[in-house]
């Protein structure tokens, strides 16, 4: 019998692991069943297709004429000709790796797209470890509640308190099942918001403790290594590649297109039949079109400019609040282990040392320290999330 309770519990705790998600776990089902994810990979699919329609060459043309005589006895005339052309973008490649580039802007512009559902949801799991955390400290709060309320309830009933240290008692119990209360209504927001970029699935998520987040060292080495990363800033570079050979294409299109193809004229009693060769001098079709372009590179590189700086001044502004967040997290911790007074105030209530009042506002002060503690630890985890959104 004991053998098989103990297998039991060993199956119960491998279950409760196995159905434990980690923030890692729920990002990585929100990749796979987030809606608007799965939407934009289809319109990936679709750009990628249109950026590759257009840029071959154009049909061959065949033609047939039948003209009849008159008079009747000069015979009839028939005509056939088939001649395809030929325009240099297209048979150089041109037209093909402008394709190839356009589609990078695509495949970039979903990368930058994707991070920020993925940076939402993870800050939803931020905010529910908190809450998790703070209803773990809920719970043994309201533990001791319950004895100090079920005590004076008690020496009430003896006589040994008064109604009035009675009923702060019971205040005291019922300001902590009220903060449970919203804790829960938190929680539960979260749990539906994490289930909405889950796809309607819902996401079990109990974690209260973060993963160790150690920030960069240095920052101006990290920071290249996250402008390399960021695919907005590679999204700007690439359009600069892109527009560059938008010029060169055009210039291209400013070349002559030729076309060659076979011709076959029949007469009464005749017949001639050979090759055709044939030009087409772009005089007015592209007028413009390498301005616009050689324009857009300039805007393209003043975009680029404007991005990296302002990425930095971001990033180094997430960086320094997360150094001052992590330093205040610290602190409040090593204050709740050095300045714990919590079995010290309870052996002093029970003791008759200090009155309920006095309990109750010393380890209030206690409680507060936890609650800022728990904070500082959250604000922190999500301006390292909000910093190194890069990785996501």
């Amino acid at each position: 019998m004991r053998i098989i309770i103990f297998v039991a519990l060993l199956a119960s705790v491998s279950l409760s692991a196995q159905n434990r998600n980690s923030i890692k776990d729920v990002l990585t089902s929100i990749e796979e069943n987030n809606t608007t994810l799965k939407t934009l990979r289809e319109d990936v699919k679709v750009l990628s297709l249109e950026n590759r329609t257009g840029i071959f060459l154009s049909n061959p043309e065949l033609e047939f004429s039948y003209l009849w005589g008159s008079p009747a006895n000069i015979g009839s005339r028939k005509d056939f000709s088939i001649k395809q052309m030929f325009d240099i973008p297209t048979i150089t490649g041109m037209k093909s790796r402008m394709a190839d580039s356009k589609n990078q802007l695509v495949e970039l512009q979903y990368k930058s797209d994707r991070i920020k559902i993925l940076l939402e949801a993870k800050q939803h799991c931020i905010e529910l470890t908190y809450y998790n955390a703070l209803k773990v400290e809920l719970d043994v709060r309201l533990q001791h509640a319950q004895t100090i309320s079920k005590a004076y309830k008690e020496r009430l009933e003896r006589g040994d308190a008064n109604v009035l240290e009675y009923n702060k008692s019971q205040l005291n119990l019922s300001t902590v099942k009220g903060e449970m209360a919203r804790v829960e209504v938190e929680r539960n927001t979260l749990l539906l918001e994490l289930k909405r970029l889950n796809g309607g699935i819902k996401v079990l998520f109990v974690d209260d403790k973060y993963d160790e987040t150690p920030l960069p060292a240095n920052f101006e080495d990290w920071y290249l290594y996250a402008e390399q990363r960021n695919p907005v800033l590679q999204y700007v570079k690439q359009q600069i590649a892109v527009n560059k050979k938008e010029v060169k294409l055009n210039q291209a299109m400013g070349l002559p297109a030729f076309s060659a193809g076979y011709m076959q004229e029949k007469t009464f009693g005749q017949k001639y039949q050979g090759i055709s060769l044939g030009i087409s001098i772009p005089l007015w079709e592209n007028k413009n079109r390498i301005k616009l372009a050689k324009a857009g590179v300039i805007a393209a590189e003043a975009k680029q400019t404007e991005s990296k700086q302002q990425f930095y001044d971001q990033l180094k502004n997430l960086y320094m609040r997360a150094v001052g967040l992590q330093e205040t997290a610290i602190g409040y911790r090593k204050s709740l282990v050095t300045f714990n007074n919590t079995n010290l105030l309870i052996k002093a209530l029970n003791a008759g040392e200090i009155s309920l009042l006095n309990y109750i506002v010393e380890i209030g002060l206690y409680y507060e320290t936890v609650n800022q503690t728990l904070a500082a630890e959250r604000d922190f985890e999500k301006a390292f999330t909000d910093l190194s959104a890069v990785e996501l």
